[in-house]
């Protein structure tokens, strides 16, 4: 048995044992499945139908709050506008109905605020697991029947990042060990990085930048800053001059790397948005 590291499959083995077995079956389908690609899309006549899943597997720390961002951030880099999720929760055999019912509210609050339908799923206990897993599948229609690609990033393009690198990481890390960050750098920068969380919805300058012209984007989740460039750049074929000091992180982001000598830049970003 050959063992794996935890996280993404690699780029090679994932061409190599999924995007190359996956067949081109329907017309209908005008997004495939490719690396660096944030959805599929659908043209059904009058309207293109955006879609993309995305599991949390890394913390329970305000799980629904991240699962329900990241969902529909997919989404706005495709500049569509979100409209309804499904919701797979896996529950373990432990957990409480406390902990469902907060996760709940948590997906609840979460959908009302960035005007969405969770519009069905699924709910399980199962011992398969031994914490919490949310699986979303966020669904989109684009506007003007424009699909933003990953893939179509041009030579000469400048690249914008929006707001700042490792903030979803940041926030995850503060909540994930909060006793310890407070221990070394006290109440305030701990609060201020868990406050984080709340900033990492790309649903508004997706739409924006879509609007505008943009010709490719990408929402910053695994590998972070670098590893969204890099994929970018796969998708599209071209290549890029990252001037990495111009790349804004901020005090809190910084101060935690450092203590767990992490790299901002590599660390996963939700909140950010690449675009080209």
């Amino acid at each position: 048995m050959n063992l794996m590291d935890i996280g993404k499959l690699p780029n090679e083995i994932l061409n190599s044992l999924v995007l190359n077995k996956l067949q081109n079956n329907r017309k209908e389908v005008i997004v495939r499945p490719s690396i660096g690609e944030d959805c599929g899309a659908v043209d059904f006549g009058r309207e293109i139908c955006v879609i993309s899943t995305d599991p949390i597997t890394g913390t329970e720390n305000q799980i629904g709050t991240i699962a329900v961002n990241v969902a529909l951030n997919d989404i706005a880099s495709s500049g569509a506008e979100p409209i309804g999720l499904m919701v797979t929760m896996l529950i373990p055999p432990e957990a409480s109905l406390s902990s469902v019912e907060n996760i709940v509210n948590q997906l609840a609050e979460e959908a009302k605020k960035t005007n969405v339908d969770i519009i069905g799923g699924h709910t399980e206990v199962t011992d398969a697991v031994n914490r919490f897993v949310l699986s979303i599948t966020a669904i989109g229609k684009t506007i003007n029947r424009t699909v933003v690609r990953t893939s179509d990033a041009k030579p000469g393009d400048d690249l914008i990042l929006t707001k700042y690198a490792g903030l979803e990481g940041t926030s995850i890390l503060a909540y994930d060990y909060e006793k310890e960050l407070t221990d070394k750098f006290g109440k305030e920068i701990v609060e201020n990085a868990k406050s984080l969380i709340q900033d990492i919805s790309v649903i508004k300058e997706g739409l924006i930048a879509a609007k505008f012209g943009a010709h490719a984007m990408h929402d910053v989740t695994e590998g972070g800053v670098l590893g969204a460039v890099w994929e970018m750049c796969h998708a599209s074929g071209c290549g890029a001059k990252v001037y990495k000091n111009e790349i804004p992180v901020l005090k809190e982001t910084k101060l935690i790397c450092e203590h767990f000598d992490l790299d901002p830049l590599k660390l996963i970003s939700s909140g950010c948005m690449l675009i080209a």
